[in-house]
């Protein structure tokens, strides 16, 4: 029983990492249709763009966390948005009135371009770097539950930006604009709508969760690589597709899902670790075969 609940407790933690990076998913689509498969590599840069800030950082500030973690959040951040920003003006506007194959394919090819970019460009990221331990270290016990104070951090921030990203689109006078760019943006562009504006607004508050994600998962798990964007995205928009592709409380609530099923799969089903994207998606077929929209999406409205 004691190994279930841990396995439940790391799964909450993976869900929580997850869910930072499949709000940027759903947002990107829910607006323009758009499965930007890029954005995986939007969270990896941002973790190493964290890296790189720490080691710019004076060694007497490298040993204070209080100084150098915000810095560490700052740098990972911009780099995610300044990436986003040049990825939705360069690559994705063009394309924009075009057959929807064409922005798809643009999106894996700016994948496959950021990853090679960070091998090329940043030191020794063939392999694994160590990442800097400025999280607070030990743990929370909760009974037979440990989870890390980075673990207990993350889960905190995932809910607690979602809930804010959820309130600012339905309070807000630029989220009443993303829904009604969303529903029909020729006629919210007649209502004095910029959809130009509203857009680009969307991939930086993606950037910005998939940069606090980016950092997180450096110091939760201690090591970054160039292929952690790819693997962990490929998660990130199954729970979006899971939990409703436009949907945030989907988003959120089919990232919890997948960590959940990943952890206790690979811990109890047939296979083990080695399998646990089996069971995911294996999850993921039989929800759509029922629901096609996802958990909490909305059935595709057609205009004549």
């Amino acid at each position: 029983m004691s190994v279930l609940l841990q396995q439940l407790a790391n799964g909450v933690v993976q869900g929580a990492l997850i869910a930072l990076i499949a709000l940027g998913y759903t947002m990107v689509y829910g607006i323009i249709q758009l499965i930007n498969f890029a954005h995986g590599e939007v969270f990896m840069v941002a973790s190493y763009g964290g890296l790189a800030t720490f080691t710019l950082l004076p060694e007497d500030l490298q040993k204070s966390p209080a100084v150098a973690l915000p810095l560490m959040f700052v740098g990972g951040i911009v780099v995610a948005v300044v990436v986003a920003v040049i990825m939705e003006r360069f690559a994705y506007r063009p394309l924009r009135n075009a057959p929807r194959l064409a922005p798809l394919i643009t999106a894996l090819g700016v994948s496959v371009f950021l990853q090679e970019a960070v091998r090329v460009f940043y030191p020794n990221a063939k392999s694994n770097l160590p990442y800097p331990k400025v999280f607070p270290e030990g743990n929370l016990t909760l009974g037979p539950v440990n989870v890390s104070w980075t673990g207990v951090l993350l889960v905190g921030l995932s809910i607690g930006l979602a809930v804010i990203l959820q309130t600012y689109i339905n309070k807000s006078r630029m989220g009443r604009a993303m829904r009604a760019t969303a529903q029909d943006p020729d006629t919210a562009k007649l209502m004095g709508v910029n959809p130009n504006r509203v857009i680009v607004l969307t991939f930086v508050f993606g950037a910005v969760l998939a940069g606090v994600a980016g950092i997180m998962y450096g110091g939760y798990l201690n090591n970054i690589n160039i292929d952690m964007g790819f693997q962990t995205g490929i998660f990130a928009f199954t729970a979006a597709v899971l939990g409703g592709v436009g949907s945030i409380r989907g988003a959120v609530i089919g990232a919890f899902i997948i960590g959940l099923i990943k952890t206790v799969a690979g811990q109890y089903m047939p296979g083990g670790t080695q399998y646990d994207y089996v069971w995911i998606f294996v999850v993921l077929i039989l929800v759509l075969v029922f629901r096609p929209q996802g958990l909490f999406g909305e059935p595709e409205r057609v205009r004549a």
